[in-house]
Parts: C-alpha cells; structure tokens; sequence
C-alpha cells in the first residue's frame, strides 16, 4: 500500500475536542477540498492544522472481532485500540467509540488501511467552540481501494448542530450511516457495510416515554439514511421499499405519541416539523413503489400471459418511462439541501431532544406501558368498528381499512415487546394476515389507477392502445378477486385475537 504524501510540517497531536457532543458526517471524497474553505468552518482565530494520517485496521484471521462488530485499530502514532466499528445500539451519528486500549491477544492480520489527511479547524460559533476533523484519502485492502471522506465536528450540541445546518444546506453532506472501520472491513470483504438498524424500532427496556421516543426516532432515521444511497441508485426495489416503510413507522411514531384526548402524550412544533418534512419525501417514495410493485407484480405476470403482444408490450415500456421518471424525482429530493437537513433535523430530535423543554419532564419520564395500552385500546376500537361490515365494503372503504389496520400495526410493532408472550404474537400474526389480503386488494386498486395515468399519456405523451389499458384493467380485478373474501377470512381470526395490552406488562 502506497502513501499519501503528508504537509512539509511533521504530525502534530490533535488537540483535545471540546466537550459535549459529536456528529459525523459523510460526503463525497470530490467535495473534500471545498469543504475547509467553507464560511461554516471560518469562525475561528486559530489556523487549521493539515497532517498525514494512516490508519490500519486488524482482525483475527477468522473474523472473530469484526463477527462481534470490533475491530483493532492501529494508527501511525499510538498504541492499538479496539474499536467498536458496528455499533447496533449507536444513535444516529455517532463516531465509533473505543472499547479498550488494550489489543487481543490472538494473533490477527491487516484487513484495511486508511491513508490520506486529517485536517483540524478549531471554532468559535456562538453557542460555543466546536473542533472540525475533516479526514479525507483512501481505504486499500489487498483487492479494493476507494475514496472516503468524513467530517467529525466535537463540541456543545447546539453548537455542532448549527455548523451541521451551515455546512448541509449547500454542501452534500450526511450523517454517517456507517462507521469508517466498518467501511474499511466491507471494502476488504467485497460486501456491502452492515446496516446498523433494521425493522421497526423496539423500546429499551424500562424506557420512559421520552426515551422511547426519542430511541424510535434514532432507530428510523438509522434506517432511512442507510437506505437511501439504494433508494438514489434504483438498481433494485428493496431500497425504495425499505426507505417508505421506514419513513411511514417514523411518522407514526410521531403520532402515535402525541397526546391522546383525556391522556398524555408528547408532541412539539420540531416533531412537527419533522412529521411534515417526512411527509414530503414520501410524496416522492409513494410514486416510485407503486411503480416498482406494478412492474414486478401485475405488470410482469400480465406480460407473460400475453406473451409477444405489441400492444402489451407498448404498455409495460410506457410503464418503466413511468417508473424512471418517477425514480428522477425522488433522486432530486435526495440529492437536495431540505432531504439532508431533514435528516439533521432527525438526528437533532433524536440524540439533543430540545423538544423536551417545551413536553416537560413529567411528560417525558412518564412510564411507557399505560400510555401503550391506551393507544392500543383506542385504535384497535376503531379497526374493529371500521370492520364491522367489511363483507359490504367498497374498495374505498376496504383502503381506509387497510390504513387502520395498518396504524394498528405500527403501534402493536412499538408497544408488543412491553407484553412478550403468546399472545401478543398472535395478536401481529393475525393482524399480518388481515394486512396482506388488503395489501392484495390494493395492489388492484393501484394498478387500475396506474392504468388511468398510462391511458392519459403520462410522463412521456405516449399512445397506449385502450385494449391493452382495459386487458390490463381486467386482468387487475381478476388477480384480486379473491382478496376481499381472503381478508374477510383473516379479519375473524384477527378480532378474535387476544387483547394483549390489558395483561399486567413486564417491568
């Protein structure tokens, strides 16, 4: 492996950050250069200082460390360190931490290096000093190089999160969905980093209803930022998938603890806020997944019914120009300033919580599970009253069904691990059945109004034949008969499901 070469000044030690709060960023190695220059980084007397940095990373040949998510650290100057490089309970942000000083004592090999520069830029931002680490060269393993470049600023919250703010509105900068040493292993093992956070959030045990909050919060913006480099590529579904599930169980969230009529709750204009902004980028998620499912689902199987078909096959080419355009979209969102201080704005509820000051902390230290059975009881209510005549619904009404029990379900996924147990598993299973039938029922509705946009023109001014719009129509009723009877199946089951909340939940 071959260095970069270092500034004409020796290595100095780094000075001691501020204390208090550290956020890392991630950006583009090409903006690297740009970013020491930027106003942001300028309140301060003192110079930045540029030094060589080089740093190894170890693990036994066997990958007993990194199975672990450690890894051993080795930079140019100073002991080894054992580093926690993937970090499931981490917030959102946060650098990796040092485990201990002392390395392992198995044997272990080089997996990774880092070689490049470390630039350090004390500031002074009203709400106090903030040190900037800008780190910036390339990872080599044995196979594989890349570029990287990361940003660490150190200091009182306030005070980072306004230089964040400054530094995201007009530079491509995200929080770190992925340590650099977990970087660093992925790029020697030829895969993918780990993810850090997946599914829903689940609350720590004997958190309040602040912590759970806030711990949600975290959670789902883990989620959102590591899918979203997927979601931008559009090589495949599961990263718009995952992303608009992630930001519909955020949103919930939100609302699920908002105050409930004659009962507590937590809610603030930041949560919002955030609430809104999240809204917005689904409005961008919602296009390009129903695309994708109508390409992959009802649009696929229609194709090889009709087989060479011209018109049909007009009609699917219609729809990928459909599908690309709204992949377009949603990449302008995410490529923009409101996507990457939204994300700011998460990581801010999540790990500085000003929104507590305006709640209270009664309200944040309340206990969690009276509150949880209370908004289980009402919303499983209201399922069960909007279902009473569901052999006679129309789809409208079987669409704002689905929606209900879909809410009931996001709230079950937050609230279920306060009641572990049989029945409380059996209470998701049943609802999960009750969901996928409706799920089926709609992916029929969808695709008939896809049909309309496609039968207009859409994007791109195409002529669709109207016997491949109404095949298509027809086959879509088709697919989904059965649903409603399925769903009617799977709701007697499911109201007869235990009503796990009002057993005694485990402290």
């Amino acid at each position: 492996m071959t260095t970069t070469p270092a500034e004409e000044h020796p290595p100095a030690e780094p000075e001691p950050p501020p204390p208090g709060f550290a956020l890392e960023l991630e950006l583009p190695f090409e903006f690297a250069a740009r970013l020491p220059r930027h106003p942001a980084l300028a309140a301060g007397k003192a110079r930045a200082r540029t030094t060589a940095e080089r740093l190894i990373w170890l693990d036994t040949a066997e990958g007993d460390l990194a199975r672990d998510g450690l890894l051993l650290e080795e930079p140019a100057r100073g002991p080894r360190r054992l580093v926690r490089a993937w970090d499931t309970a981490a917030p959102p942000g946060q650098p990796p931490q040092v485990v201990e000083d002392t390395p392992p004592e198995a044997a272990v090999v080089a997996l990774a290096a880092f070689e490049g520069r470390q630039t350090l830029r004390p500031l002074d931002t009203a709400e106090g000093p903030v040190l900037a680490t800008l780190h910036f060269g390339r990872l080599r393993s044995v196979a594989a190089e890349a570029e990287v470049a990361r940003l660490l600023l150190e200091g009182p919250a306030d005070a980072v999160m306004t230089v964040a703010r400054a530094l995201c509105a007009s530079l491509p900068l995200l929080p770190a969905s992925s340590s650099l040493p977990e970087v660093a292993r992925a790029l020697a093992r030829g895969e993918a980093p780990r993810a850090r956070r997946r599914g829903p959030a689940v609350p720590a045990p004997g958190a309040s209803m602040g912590e759970a909050l806030a711990g949600a919060i975290g959670h789902l913006t883990e989620v959102l930022l590591a899918q979203a480099p997927a979601a931008h590529a559009g090589t495949g579904v599961e990263g718009v998938h995952q992303m608009r599930v992630a930001a519909r169980r955020l949103r919930s969230v939100l609302k699920l603890f908002r105050p409930q009529p004659g009962f507590g709750g937590i809610d603030a204009p930041a949560l919002r806020a955030l609430d809104k902004g999240l809204g917005e980028v689904a409005d961008r998620l919602g296009p390009a997944r129903d695309w994708d499912v109508f390409l992959d689902g009802i649009g696929a199987a229609l194709g090889e019914a009709a087989g060479a078909e011209k018109r049909v096959t007009a009609l699917l080419r219609a729809a990928g120009a459909e599908r690309d355009a709204a992949y377009t979209a949603l990449r302008e969102v995410l490529e923009g300033a409101p996507w990457r201080l939204l994300m700011l704005d998460a990581v801010a509820a999540a790990r500085v919580q000003g929104w507590r000051a305006e709640v209270g902390d009664a309200a944040y230290d309340a206990p969690l599970a009276p509150f949880a059975a209370e908004v289980m009881r009402r919303r499983w209510k209201r399922l069960r009253h909007a279902a009473r005549d569901i052999e006679t619904l129309s789809m409208e009404a079987l669409h704002a069904l689905r929606l209900d029990s879909k809410r009931v379900r996001y709230a079950a996924e937050v609230f279920t691990p306060l009641w572990p147990g049989r029945e409380s598993r059996k209470f998701g299973q049943r609802l999960a059945a009750v969901q996928e039938a409706l799920g089926i029922a709609n992916d029929g509705a969808v695709a008939r109004d896809l049909a309309g946009r496609l039968a207009a023109g859409g994007v791109a001014g195409r002529s669709v034949s109207p016997w491949a719009i109404g095949l298509l129509e027809g086959y879509a009723l088709a697919r989904t008969a059965g649903a409603r009877n399925a769903a009617i199946t799977a709701w007697k089951e499911a109201k007869k499901a235990p009503e796990f909340w009002k057993i005694p939940p485990e402290q």
